[in-house]
């Protein structure tokens, strides 16, 4: 989406982003840095990418559309090559009763490539407008998370097979059997949506397992002679010492794979067969999601936004390990990144780049864990802290004493629910008061499967599971089923499982699950699953929160040391929805199901 520099001054101005005096430091900073005005807009923070496209949308008179890459049909999809899709920026999205297709496209003034699409679809399209990088992601939906090509390639690799036990620099040369090996095997895995690697050495073989949704999978065996060489490909890459196999090592290095830059951490143990080796994948490509892309709605959404316009305070999220808290952050920090505010972090380790913004990794060999590194970063002038994780009292109470001296303190800690979080705050030996003084909002998560578009499955329960779910939801209780039945309306009135897309058959998302008085229908994964979800019926995760403010009943139950059943029925008073029941809500529209709540909310 390229915008004259002209069209761009007119909507910063008319938007009220800035006025014509503020433009001559950005036309200056234009002819230094040879980037379009567009573009220095969003370095600087003066606008988003999204909201840029919407102001241009408007402008000219064409529909603005935000896609859900994960709810796009790839039926629909692939009606239009991915060649061609790649080489105009555009994805079509769906087909309307009337045989239109809508279409999404970064610049709709591009005549060559509406001409092309129109011989190739018929002249009954509708043009959007979508911003590059949420085309960019819908156009991953074209790749497949089926490893049999990686399979393939390997066992044609005949060189593989034959690699030494030694390793020579032949073995380890950019363009070596091994190099390529590698590759595939991290190229694969970031088009399966892999968050981790592994690598693994038995005794016959080498297993690649890949880390998809939360759930490890078996992506590949390999020879077991390439073990060697391939260990020391991936050391010389992290740069790790090779002849090192007794004690474990760590690095990072980085990889370009298609438009996207990821950064791998890299682990090495030393295990009774071999050395395994375990790559984190993060993509430095990321662009902070909103809140409700994240699944944020209703009243832990309007809970989070109030809590966040605080001038000072506390934030903390909760959760265990691999739920989401680090991605909820850097949301929030993105949505008050800007440069009259100065952010500082510390963290364990930087997993997003937020630009603009000082982030700092704890290095404890050296003395910097988070405890020094925050007293050090109140040195620091900062208006908002992000702390990493509160592991200890000193880093409890430290974060206290900067939300009570002005600033704004966001912190992760490790606990089972929003509720059980202040109690934990009392086990550290904050003082009660102190707690009901500075926390603005506790937030508890978990990350759930999200069910493939492309084959799940709706069904009506019978008795038994209508019974199972009734002990868990008490959805036995009339008022109960009612406030659910309002809950989900309210959902559908948020866009919570609202399809973007009209696949024509089977039933729609876009109707209500309950009424008043009971379920009348449920989702499910099938057995088998399809091609798009590697047919395990799940594609992708989504968040699922429950965010307790601060009210003065709650106050005065944490100055009265309560126990956290009492602080989660005071929250669920105040209108607090628990993560069970945003989860069973978010079944209910069908992006997840019964039993993917159950499973990860079972000791919630």
């Amino acid at each position: 989406m390229r915008i004259s520099d002209k069209l761009v001054e007119k909507l910063l101005i008319d938007a009220g982003k800035l006025t014509a005096r503020q433009l001559d430091p950005l036309r200056e900073q234009e002819k230094t840095e040879k980037l379009p005005l567009q573009q220095i807009a969003i370095n600087n923070n003066l606008i988003d990418e999204k909201e840029l496209a919407e102001l241009y949308a408007k402008e000219i008179d064409v529909p603005f559309i935000e896609l859900n890459a994960k709810e796009l049909q790839r039926e629909i999809l692939r009606l239009v090559p991915e060649r061609i899709a790649r080489q105009y920026h555009v994805v079509l999205f769906g087909v309307e009763n009337d045989g239109h297709k809508l279409l999404a496209m970064e610049d709709p003034d591009d005549i060559q490539a509406l001409s092309f699409l129109q011989k190739q679809l018929g002249t009954d399209i509708k043009v959007h407008i979508a911003t590059p990088s949420n085309i960019e992601a819908a156009l991953d939906q074209y790749r497949g998370n089926d490893s049999s090509e990686l399979t393939k390639v390997l066992t044609t690799e005949q060189e593989v097979e034959e690699a030494l036990d030694e390793v020579d620099e032949e073995d380890l040369a950019e363009d070596s059997p091994i190099a390529q090996t590698v590759n595939l095997i991290i190229e694969y895995a970031i088009k399966a949506g892999a968050s981790d690697i592994h690598v693994e050495p038995r005794d016959a073989h080498v297993l690649v397992r890949y880390r998809v949704d939360g759930i490890l999978r078996e992506a590949n065996k390999l020879p077991k002679k390439v073990h060697g060489p391939l260990v020391s490909r991936i050391k010389i890459l992290s740069n790790l010492k090779i002849d090192e196999k007794r004690v474990p090592q760590d690095g990072r290095f980085k990889i370009q794979v298609g438009s996207g830059v990821f950064a791998l951490r890299v682990s090495t143990l030393p295990i009774s067969e071999g050395e395994k080796v375990v790559m984190r994948i993060l993509s430095e490509s990321s662009k902070p999601v909103t809140l409700e892309e994240l699944g944020y709605w209703g009243t832990s959404l309007k809970t989070v936004n109030h809590s966040i316009t605080q001038p000072h305070g506390m934030i903390l999220v909760t959760g265990p390990t691999g739920s989401g808290k680090s991605t909820s952050l850097f949301s929030i920090l993105s949505l008050l990144n800007k440069p009259s505010v100065n952010i500082s972090t510390i963290e364990d380790p930087v997993e997003y780049k937020i630009p603009g913004a000082n982030q700092t990794q704890i290095n404890p060999k050296a003395g910097m864990n988070f405890a020094s590194g925050l007293r050090s970063l109140l040195r620091q002038d900062p208006n908002i802290i992000m702390v990493g994780e509160i592991r200890d009292s000193e880093t409890a109470d430290l974060g206290i004493q900067a939300a009570l001296t002005g600033h704004l303190v966001f912190a992760t800690l490790h606990t089972n629910n929003a509720a059980t979080t202040l109690p934990r705050l009392l086990d550290m030996g904050v003082e009660p008061f102190l707690i009901a003084s500075t926390i603005r909002a506790v937030v508890g998560q978990r990350l759930v499967r999200r069910l493939c578009v492309d084959c799940r499955e709706s069904y009506e329960p019978d008795d038994n599971e209508l019974k199972q779910i009734a002990d868990t939801f008490y959805t036995d209780n009339p008022q109960q089923m009612k406030l659910i039945h309002l809950k989900e309306k309210d959902a559908l009135d948020n866009g919570i499982g609202k399809a973007n897309i009209n696949k024509g058959t089977g039933p729609s998302t876009n109707e209500l699950s309950t009424n008043p008085a009971k379920i009348n229908r449920l989702w499910r994964a099938p057995s088998n699953g399809c091609a798009s979800c590697g047919h395990t019926g799940y594609k992708g995760r989504m968040g699922i929160y429950e965010a307790l403010g601060s009210s003065p009943e709650l106050q005065k139950l944490i100055v009265g040391n309560g126990t956290s059943d009492m602080i989660q029925n005071q929250g669920i008073k105040d209108g607090m929805v628990t993560m069970q029941i945003d989860g069973f809500i978010k079944a209910l529209r069908g992006q997840t199901s019964v039993e993917e709540i159950l499973r990860v909310t079972s000791e919630a």
